[in-house]
């Protein structure tokens, strides 16, 4: 006798069935609540940097490198070409001024400065013969004066007195008229023997200044000449040291070559590089500050180079002070001062900015436990901070690490 069983209400298979139901529904739930709202992201502490936001005194400035060199560099350079006969002293060296270098030699210099010398002395010569020549003309004509002037007294002796004999007409006229005739020339060859004189020592006046001048032109012309030799021979033009010597015995130079030059020690500067970017603000009388021996220490620009090369251009500072222990060639990093001192909100600075443009950052809550995205605004930045305009206020904390590892999440979680 077949027995009757009563079908079950909830099989195996529909309970399977509505709990995959049950949990494709949960799944789909937490999927809509997960990211419906901000999505979030568990970070360990650890690996960030928590700042807090301060109020205090800022400054805009850029970091910048130096080189510390000598604060006067003298080149070395070949007034007058010539072979590498002798060098007297070594690179490095501590030169006191005119204290030689070494000695270059060109023949035909010293082959030109021995006709110059020739043609002065040939000049001399010829200016004394001149000179003697002219001294006997001169005498000449004194000579010649002397006995016109005496036919012109006898002249006017012999006229008076046959004045006399004439009015008492003891001689005739003829001879009287004669002797008037008489005296007129001899008056006239007087004045004209003057004038003579008077010409000559004229002429001699100029042409012993034409000579005079001559001479001098050819001695300045020796003289240069003989500087021109001389400078064969290079000599240090200041006190200091000598560096970058390029010449060795035997090698030829030619003018205007580089042989090397002097560093005067008493003081250095420091030759800066900028970016092109600062240039407009970048002026004479602007200081910046280097840490040196763990003491801060101030420089002022001397010299702005305006020439840019590669995208930088360079300047001269000065120390405010002596520094002991500072070397040529030791190089500074300076922060340089682009704005005047003031009262600013100050976050410091980090890799976030990398990532934000400074645009937004995430804040801590008040706990610690929480950090969210928060618009803010910065202005001028220093080596150290940002300049805050708006979006946080002083006591706020603040993640200022990279956030390359958070993608676009809005909220942080934080765990110990």
């Amino acid at each position: 006798m077949d027995i009757i069983l009563e079908k079950k209400r909830f099989s195996a298979k529909r309970i399977r069935l509505m709990v995959g139901v049950v949990l494709l529904v949960a799944l789909i739930i937490f999927v809509i609540f997960s990211t419906g709202g901000n999505s979030k992201l568990n970070v360990n502490m650890e690996r960030i940097s928590i700042s807090e936001i301060t109020e205090g005194v800022f400054q805009e400035n850029i970091p910048v490198s130096g080189v510390v060199l000598p604060i006067t560099t003298i080149y070395l350079d070949a007034l007058e070409g010539g072979r590498v006969e002798e060098i007297f002293v070594e690179d490095g060296a501590i030169m006191k001024q005119g204290t030689p270098i070494l000695r270059l030699s060109n023949t035909d210099l010293e082959l030109s400065l021995i006709n110059q010398e020739t043609s002065v002395y040939n000049l001399l010569t010829q200016m004394q013969i001149s000179q003697n020549a002219a001294n006997q003309n001169t005498i000449n004509k004194l000579n010649r004066m002397t006995d016109v002037e005496n036919a012109l007294i006898e002249a006017d002796r012999i006229y008076k007195l046959n004045q006399t004999l004439f009015a008492a007409k003891a001689i005739g006229r003829q001879e009287f008229q004669e002797s008037e005739n008489n005296y007129n020339y001899q008056k006239q060859r007087m004045e004209l023997a003057r004038e003579i004189l008077i010409q000559d020592s004229i002429s001699i006046k100029q042409e012993a200044s034409q000579k005079r001048n001559s001479l001098g032109r050819t001695q300045s012309a020796l003289t240069l000449m003989r500087k021109k030799v001389g400078d064969l021979v290079v000599r240090a033009p200041v006190d200091g040291q000598l560096t970058s010597l390029d010449a060795e015995i035997g090698q030829s130079k030619n003018k205007g070559q580089r042989l090397g030059q002097v560093d005067v020690l008493s003081g250095f500067k420091v030759r800066a590089d900028i970016d092109e970017h600062y240039i407009s603000r970048i002026y004479t009388g602007q200081e910046g500050t280097f840490s040196f021996n763990g003491k801060d220490y101030k420089l002022m620009i001397k010299k702005v180079f305006t020439q840019v090369s590669e995208g930088r251009f360079q300047v001269d500072m000065l120390f405010n002070e002596k520094i002991e222990g500072i070397r040529r060639g030791q190089s500074l990093q300076i922060r340089l001062a682009l704005s005047d001192e003031k009262q600013a909100i100050l976050v410091p600075k980090g890799g976030f900015f990398q990532k934000t443009g400074g645009n937004w950052i995430f804040k801590l809550n008040e706990d610690g436990t929480l950090a969210h995205k928060v618009a803010i605004k910065l202005g001028t930045k220093n080596t150290a901070y940002y300049e805050v305009l708006e979006g946080v206020s002083p006591g706020d904390k603040v993640i200022t690490s990279s956030y390359d590892n958070f993608g676009d999440k809005d909220e942080l979680v934080l765990k110990e």
